[in-house]
């Protein structure tokens, strides 16, 4: 099962990792990416786009999941996002880009951001979705029972 619905095997992955500039706010971020947004669901729903989210730096670094010594406070708390935009294809993707509905608005983001734009595209290899509190007995019986 796929962690965002009708995502095909083979799909593409975009981020956008946006630092904001001093002097703007999340909220202008919030406004600007929302605009954006709504474009790409609009005109590029059945064209290619599947899905996506944002997702804001809150400041929390795992001290668990972290390897390079011990965790403090993130300094891009609240200056950070990524945009995460899941497609059918890259070239779905780029005739987004070229979209002249879109351009205008894909401008307004990157002029809040310090560190020009560079969005890297990546291949799914996995995604899904936890286990049911029953599936989970489920999965940990079958370990202990099967595996060595």
């Amino acid at each position: 099962m796929s962690l965002i619905p009708d995502f095909p095997p083979g799909g593409v992955v975009t981020v956008n990792r946006v630092i904001l500039k001093p002097g703007h706010t999340v909220d202008d971020l919030e406004e600007r990416v929302a605009l954006m947004c709504e474009n790409v669901k609009t005109y590029h729903s059945d064209t290619g786009f599947v899905g996506g989210f944002v997702a804001l730096n809150s400041g929390t670094i795992s001290n668990e999941g972290s390897t390079a010594g011990q965790a403090l406070a993130h300094p891009l708390k609240d200056r950070e996002a990524l945009i995460v935009t899941f497609w059918r294809s890259f070239e779905d993707h780029e005739k987004s880009h070229r979209s002249p509905t879109f351009q205008p608005l894909f401008a307004d983001v990157i002029r809040l951001c310090e560190n020009g734009n560079e969005e890297a595209a990546y291949t799914m290899m996995w995604s899904g979705k936890g286990y049911t509190p029953d599936e989970a007995r489920a999965a940990r019986a079958a370990k202990k029972q099967f595996a060595s």
